[in-house]
């Protein structure tokens, strides 16, 4: 048996969810990944998956063994590049995820850069404000916005975003300018996060209550009242004067973001490229989201 192959056919199941799908991405027969993964499973003495008849779930020894799999091909593959002279340039496919909004703002225009950069680099980004496990769900690495729990991933900062209130120049002329958090009270507000100011949570109005950010903005802008977002979720708006940030002074403590990956030790080329290329490219766009915040925080002060 060829234990390297076999590694690789049973990533490619971990990573696919089913030998069929496996096979599709791996362009070879079913019966062929089947058979060697079996013939693995063999060889260990242990069972890696579990067969049900919707899809493959790993073991407790199948996770770690995908760790180790992982590991073991990603070095092999930088030490065939090396000797072939193409580190340089990395290749292969980049997995990587992302909050939404923050991914399509931000992450996907940084990509599209990345992309034209590296011709030999192909990129799976998905894009969910849900916080995966990366060994688990076959990810490279993960842009993640809060406090980061206890892990031995590698983390990276970038920067912060912080909650920001804002409403439309023309609802504030109509309704007025709240100063305090208390001054909330009788306006309109529209619904999408909860309101806090400095660690207090306070009651709202909603008049409106919506379950994504653009829904919040599209109805802030159309001047129904208050909304609170993440800074980078209104940035463009503030930006262009159709929507303002009051109660800057107020607001709760920043959100750091980090880039986060698996392990220092075994880095991919094509995970260093990300990170040597991404980092200081989305350093730079919160740095932008960053000043228009402090503008808001500075005009206020005078």
């Amino acid at each position: 048996m060829d234990r390297l192959d076999a590694m690789r056919v049973f990533v490619a199941v971990a990573e696919a969810g089913s030998l069929s799908a496996a096979a599709r991405r791996m362009r070879a027969p079913l019966t062929s990944v089947s058979r060697k993964l079996g013939a693995l499973e063999d060889e260990l003495g242990v069972r890696l998956v579990m067969r049900t008849t919707r899809k493959l779930a790993l073991t407790d020894v199948g996770r770690g063994y995908l760790d180790s799999c992982r590991r073991v091909l990603g070095e092999v593959e930088d030490g065939e590049r090396l000797a072939a002279g193409a580190q340089a340039e990395p290749r292969g496919v980049l997995s990587i995820t992302a909050p939404i909004v923050f991914g399509r703002l931000h992450v996907l225009p940084v990509i599209a850069e990345l992309l034209a950069a590296y011709p030999a680099l192909d990129v799976r980004l998905s894009m969910s404000d849900r916080v995966v496990d990366l060994v688990e769900d076959g990810l490279d690495a993960a842009v993640r916005i809060g406090v980061l729990a206890d892990s031995s991933a590698v983390a990276i900062k970038l920067g912060e975003v912080r909650y920001v209130v804002c409403a439309s120049p023309a609802y504030l002329r109509a309704r007025g300018t709240p100063e305090t958090p208390d001054d909330v009270a009788p306006h309109a507000c529209i619904m999408f996060a909860p309101w806090s100011f400095r660690g207090r949570r306070i009651a709202i109005h909603a008049r409106l209550a919506v379950d994504t950010a653009e829904a919040a903005l599209d109805a802030a802008l159309a001047g129904l009242g208050l909304t609170r977002v993440l800074s980078y979720q209104a940035a463009e708006h503030v930006r262009a004067g159709r929507l303002k940030i009051v109660l800057a002074e107020h607001e709760d403590p920043p959100l750091p973001v980090h880039v986060v990956h698996a392990d220092a030790r075994l880095v991919p080329a094509r995970l260093r490229a990300f990170v040597d290329f991404a980092v200081p490219r989305l350093r730079a766009r919160l740095r932008s989201i960053r000043d228009i915040a402090g503008s808001s925080r500075s005009t206020r002060s005078r």
